[in-house]
């Protein structure tokens, strides 16, 4: 399956009820943490809105509900590969996202065979904390080397206007997130990403 080379990731599932309309097709739940139940309301709403959109849900983390709840993909970061069962991620037939920093990651992402990896901080990013500088994107265009046919997505800092040269430099995917959360007009620049992506 191809998926979009658009990939915004929201912390609310009223997020996804305002941009799911607008034409997203491929989009990420990252809710670090919360009470269990709000986190599987929260993933059974996101998914009832992806499916009746026509939408991929990606589950960043949370891969145990993401099975329960029957979800068809998950993202999981370095951190969460320590504690995650991969086999059973695997045996429930989803498919996988890997988040890598640097060569050693990468090298631990692609044994695991994932359906996409993701790289960044493209740009400097302001979402989170990291021990990383920007990766830039000359190394996008290693990544893409290394990774081959395996989908690559530049994510960290990431704008409209930055699109066009991570696709030039490899990247199969570009991720947003602050560049639409932080908009005064979050609609219209999810309409303008469409636009620059498709």
């Amino acid at each position: 399956m191809t998926l979009d080379r658009f990939y915004p990731i929201f912390d609310d599932v009223n997020w996804l009820t305002r941009m799911l309309p607008l034409g997203v097709r491929l989009v990420q739940l990252r809710i670090k943490d919360g009470p269990d139940a709000e986190l599987r309301q929260a993933v059974e709403q996101a998914l009832a809105l992806c499916r009746s959109h026509g939408a991929v849900l990606v589950v960043n983390d949370h891969w145990q509900l993401a099975i329960e709840v029957g979800c068809d993909w998950v993202h999981l970061g370095q951190e969460d590969l320590d504690t995650a069962d991969l086999p059973a991620i695997r045996r429930a037939g989803m498919r996988l996202g890997v988040s890598t920093h640097d060569h050693a990651e990468l090298d631990r992402a692609l044994s695991l065979v994932p359906d996409y990896v993701a790289l960044g901080p493209v740009y400097p990013t302001i979402l989170k904390q990291m021990r990383w500088d920007q990766q830039g994107l000359e190394r996008v265009t290693k990544w893409k080397r290394l990774v081959g046919s395996i989908p690559l997505v530049a994510i960290g800092g990431m704008s409209v206007e930055r699109a066009a040269g991570a696709f030039a430099a490899g990247a199969d995917i570009v991720s947003a997130v602050t560049d639409i959360t932080l908009h005064a007009d979050p609609e219209a620049r999810v309409r303008a990403w469409i636009e620059a992506t498709r």
